[in-house]
């Protein structure tokens, strides 16, 4: 069956120093066109590092 697109799409935060998945949240495609970034927290770094959007798998 076929999947039905809605305006909300879950998106993957992968961490630009170490490339690692570390979080995933929603993002509404109506309001926001551009790829997010944001500073949050690598456990793998051990600190806040840039995170941008990624697709999930």
């Amino acid at each position: 069956m076929a999947t039905k697109k809605t305006a909300v799409e879950l998106i993957a935060l992968q961490c630009t120093v170490c490339k690692r998945k570390n979080y995933t949240t929603k993002k509404n495609r109506r309001n926001i066109q551009e790829k997010l970034e944001f500073s949050k927290y690598c456990p793998f770094d051990r600190k806040h590092t840039p995170h941008k959007e990624t697709k999930v798998k």
